[in-house]
């Protein structure tokens, strides 16, 4: 009898949501794998936009890269905060899960195509099958959850709907695009608001702080796998190598410095509240994207000191790789000065540092200035944390 039960919940649990409180509350094999399966949407819509900075489209590739990194976070931060609500890691769940997997694997088929062409296709019903498998899990909940079965359905319906909104969208002009795609964009934001207001689903701090960390280390890590990519293809033709020496050494000290900024931060203690929570989750859109884009950037730069591209003059094509690093400094900043408790020294250095990294997209060596900046400003915070820390 014992035995019958234990299969029976193994391929059913009821969705009630997980504590709060709960201890050792780490991140499952199945969200990591979810991870991993979706920086390959990252990885795609990376490499369209370097092609695009590479190609001379810059306008069309920025904005592609913003409308295709949208799809892939907000699926993405949609499912890390539900299954920090519920996670019963039964089948019906991982199998909902493995079609979120599915979709992302889509969206990334028609990255390129998005940047490259305007044409949202396949991006459009790769999302679609992310958020309809969301609505299924939301379902779930609301038939166990009698708590949060409000919250729940509202979920379930504000999804939905979009998801028409979405496919109707395809069958508009191209040029409305942009404006309905923001216009959606924002209703996908307000679901979350209006659905939280009924109940506020449960999630843990160390967990949420967790998913958000792994996810930034593996965007980085990508960051630097293009770039060394591009390096190495570089070195093989043996073409200007004393451009790319500097390129690859600011790269390494950039990536090295943003992790140890992103890592330094004590994110638990800034996830206090629903409203403080949300603006700290909706904030990561611009850290992942910045996170992303630099090393595309950095391929960018390598292409366009060994193949002497006219498509791109010096000032842009620095300015490519500046301001996403500047972005994920002052977003980092902003996103935890209030819970870190700054002295006035210390919440100055990160906007001086930012403001630093955009002047550098004027000197002959943008990125190698830009890696001794964020250097910089990483060992003047560790000085003035070990100064303020001697005076208490």
């Amino acid at each position: 009898m014992s035995q019958s039960t234990h299969t029976f919940t193994a391929w059913y649990r009821p969705m009630l949501a997980r504590h709060a409180g709960e201890e050792h509350r780490a991140a499952s094999a199945l969200e990591l794998f979810f991870d991993l399966c979706f920086v390959a949407a990252v990885a795609q819509a990376s490499s369209a936009f370097e092609h695009e900075m590479v190609s001379g489209h810059s306008g069309r590739g920025l904005l592609g890269y913003a409308l295709v990194f949208f799809a892939i976070w907000w699926a993405w931060m949609n499912f890390t905060w539900f299954a920090a609500a519920y996670d019963t890691d039964d089948v019906p769940y991982r199998l909902l899960t493995l079609i979120q997997i599915i979709g992302a694997l889509i969206v990334a088929a028609g990255a390129a195509e998005a940047l490259e062409h305007r044409d949202f296709t396949v991006i459009t019903w790769g999302y679609v099958v992310m958020r309809l498998a969301m609505v299924s899990q939301w379902l779930r909940a609301a038939c166990t959850d009698r708590e949060r079965r409000r919250t729940a359905l509202r979920y379930a319906v504000g999804i939905l709907v979009l998801q028409i909104g979405w496919l109707v969208r395809l069958a508009l002009p191209v040029d409305g695009g942009t404006a309905t795609f923001a216009v959606l964009a924002a209703l996908e934001l307000a679901v979350p608001v209006w659905a939280e207001r009924a109940e506020g689903t449960t999630w843990h701090p160390q967990h949420i702080a967790e998913r958000y960390g792994l996810f930034t280390l593996i965007v980085l890590g990508e960051s630097v796998m293009a770039a060394s990519l591009a390096v190495g293809t570089a070195l093989d033709t043996h073409n200007n190598l004393g451009s790319i020496l500097p390129i690859a050494l600011g790269g390494l000290l950039t990536v090295f410095a943003l992790w140890w900024m992103y890592f330094a931060q004590d994110a638990p203690r800034r996830l206090r509240t629903q409203k403080t929570a949300m603006l700290w989750g909706y904030g990561h859109y611009v850290v992942f994207a910045a996170a992303a884009a630099v090393g595309a950037a950095l391929a960018v730069n390598v292409a366009h000191v060994t193949t002497g591209s006219r498509t791109l003059t010096n000032v842009q094509a620095a300015a490519v790789y500046t301001v996403p690093v500047a972005l994920f400094v002052t977003c980092v900043w902003l996103l935890h000065r209030r819970a870190a408790q700054l002295s006035t020294a210390a919440n100055v250095l990160p906007p001086v540092a930012a403001l630093a990294i955009l002047s550098s997209t004027v000197t002959p060596f943008p990125v190698l200035g830009t890696g001794i900046i964020t250097s910089l400003l990483i060992a003047g915070s560790l000085v003035l944390v070990r100064h303020e820390g001697s005076d208490a």
